[in-house]
């Protein structure tokens, strides 16, 4: 555990209708007013172009504008170097690839960082860490916390179904996180940062008043998965937000040959993983219901061989990271629950 003596989070937060349309001026009363931009390679044209008329019309000037189709170590510090003239702050705008790779640059260059994601798919958007290959693996790296948050409801809204319920998955694994890290600390001595938990688990219980795929219930998701980045800055640590399904879809990302988005993963270990803590199983399976992430899982179900290879792996991928899946072995209890949860009965197949 890191002792935080300092926490920076985010100063101008917009999670409302027509947001994206406004960050000119955001920008403009910040006096950044010459940027870099990076955004996801494949943007929805229209998008880019409501970004850059905002822009263009609040006197911002881009000096770089730059598309991104991995997050790379290496992509990163080539902007930052290629950064030319004064360059008053960094733009990431699109998917979790465009935002970590813009979110790097700005903490190589010390520049304020607007996070503008088109969609919600996990908390990576207003977390401290980054999500980076390098030298062909993917390495989580300590980066900047946002100076700004831009969320436009209708744009995140109207992303593609799997991404909604990718970000749901994400938000439901804080209620299993927060379990693992007590029980840490009852057998370890992890310590826990009580304000840290506490915003967590809280931001999940709004989101559970309206899991819904409306404005409402887009500004409770996305105003939750920023909440959750910003109580892993105020600890130092991912532990509000990552626990033992966070070890399952890492574990999943390397034995499967075709891994699934973070999010849906997760909350699929999510829902297993608190039958194993006997806790808020019901409340999981009920926002899933509510959301359909059921039935999208059952439209591309996952390999049963391949997530038990996943769980045998799990509890070895992170050092000093005490879960319930070091506190015993769960392997047979999570087969049984496999194969013999009712509501699991579509969600896993065999190889053929």
């Amino acid at each position: 555990m890191i002792e935080r003596t300092q926490i920076t989070i985010p100063s101008l937060v917009r999670i409302k209708p027509g947001a994206l349309d406004r960050i000119g001026i955001y920008l403009n009363r910040a006096e950044h007013r010459n940027v870099a931009c990076l955004f996801s390679d494949g943007m929805v044209p229209e998008l880019l172009t409501t970004l850059e008329a905002s822009m263009n019309r609040n006197g911002i000037e881009r000096v770089q504008l730059s598309a991104v189709s991995q997050a790379s170590f290496e992509k990163a510090c080539q902007v930052f170097t290629e950064l030319q003239g004064r360059c008053d702050a960094i733009v990431g705008f699109g998917g979790g690839q465009a935002l970590d790779a813009a979110k790097y640059v700005a903490f190589l260059s010390s520049k304020p960082y607007y996070a503008v994601p088109t969609s919600l798919s996990n908390d990576g958007f207003a977390s401290p860490g980054v999500s980076l290959v390098l030298g062909g693996n993917k390495q989580s790296l300590r980066s900047a916390m946002p100076f700004a948050v831009v969320v436009d409801t209708d744009v995140c809204r109207m992303a593609p179904e799997p991404l909604w319920l990718s970000g749901v998955g994400d938000l439901l694994a804080k209620t299993t996180a927060i379990f693992d890290w007590k029980l840490a600390f009852h057998a370890k001595g992890t310590p826990v940062n009580d304000f840290a938990a506490l915003l967590s688990d809280a931001t999940v219980h709004q989101f559970m008043a309206d899991p819904s795929r409306t404005l409402e219930g887009t500004r409770l998701l996305a105003t939750a998965l920023m909440l959750n980045g910003i109580a892993m800055e105020i600890c130092g640590s991912s532990r509000p937000a990552s626990g033992s399904e966070h070890l399952i879809s890492h574990a999943l990302d390397i034995v499967s040959d075709r891994p699934r988005l973070h999010g849906l993963q997760v909350g699929m270990a999510t829902y297993i993983v608190s039958r194993l803590q006997d806790q808020s199983t019901n409340r999981i399976a009920s926002v899933f219901d509510a959301t359909g992430f059921w039935k999208g899982i059952e439209a591309d179900p996952f390999s049963r061989k391949e997530w038990m290879e996943a769980v045998r792996m799990a509890p070895s991928l992170k050092d000093d990271f005490y879960t319930i899946l070091s506190h015993r072995d769960c392997v047979p209890q999570i087969q049984e629950i496999i194969d013999g949860d009712p509501r699991l009965k579509y969600a896993f197949i065999d190889e053929r």
